[in-house]
């Protein structure tokens, strides 16, 4: 999946477009206490949610799956860490898919889980791209703000 910011709404939001191969998807993840609203623009998207594991590290237990939701071109999703973790991905294995995604708050890491045991590990929010502009190696701190980019 590639990740392109568009637009950083004056560090109150972050606008992206999300590219999916075919078969492609996500970790499941969180969204760091963030609003998430997402439109299909092309193709198709499954959405799984999952209930938060026990906070407990010793348990090992496999995620329980609350529900399972198929988005076509122009549906509309929302999400947030109250209605649980969330898993994203093209279930087609011959079309891409392209998706819009506002996150309210922006936020520069997310807590990945492992749908065999509930663990967690934090991770790093990167771009492919920022303001139609490749960035070096695919990969730019979500904090850099539009300066710090274009004086790099």
């Amino acid at each position: 999946t590639t990740r392109n910011l568009v637009d950083e709404g004056n560090g109150r939001y972050n606008l992206m477009l999300l590219a999916w191969a075919e078969g492609q998807g996500s970790s499941i993840h969180d969204h760091a206490d963030s609003h998430c609203f997402m439109k299909v623009l092309d193709g198709e998207l499954c959405e799984v949610r999952f209930a938060w594991p026990s906070d407990s590290e010793e348990e090992e237990k496999e995620m329980q799956v609350i529900q399972e939701t198929h988005l076509k071109t122009n549906e509309v999703t929302y999400m947030n860490d109250s209605l649980g973790l969330h898993r994203m991905e093209n279930p087609s294995h011959t079309q891409t898919a392209v998706s819009l995604h506002l996150y309210c708050p922006p936020f520069e890491s997310v807590l990945l889980f492992d749908q065999r045991t509930g663990h967690k590990t934090r991770g790093k929010v990167t771009f492919w791209s920022k303001y139609g502009v490749r960035t070096p190696f695919g990969a730019i701190s979500a904090k850099m703000d539009k300066e710090d980019y274009e004086n790099n």
